[in-house]
């Protein structure tokens, strides 16, 4: 891909993570949810932003699974095991820029059947 290609997308990537951002904000009664995806593996973890604080992350990577719907849908499994431990059932989605589309919805879905609420 051609140097300013990528640099467009980057910045476009850029300016929707801010626009999301602007609207939300995860306290300790209601985390925000920040999804990060990479070619390769999957990460979400449940921010205080009060305090700047992460209070339960996944990590795809350590758990042996790809970036596909399949495996993110194990992600999620375990996200919302992490996050019933900590006692929390409502969370605020923050999709990190990227498109409500692919492995960002089937994670968001897997968590809604576990029974995470947002």
């Amino acid at each position: 891909m051609l140097k300013s290609i990528q640099k467009r997308k980057n910045k476009l990537r850029a300016q929707r993570k801010a626009r999301v951002r602007g609207k939300i904000f995860g306290t300790a009664d209601l985390p925000r949810l920040s999804v990060y995806k990479s070619n390769k593996y999957f990460y979400a973890q449940a921010i205080n932003d009060n305090e700047g604080m992460t209070l339960a992350a996944v990590d795809g990577r350590k758990l042996g699974l790809k970036s596909n719907q399949e495996d993110v849908k194990k992600v999620a499994q375990e996200m919302a095991k992490t996050l019933a431990s900590k006692n929390i059932e409502n969370v605020v989605f923050d999709r990190n820029g990227y498109l409500y589309h692919g492995v960002v919805a089937a994670f968001a879905d897997a968590l809604r059947e576990a029974g995470i609420k947002f």
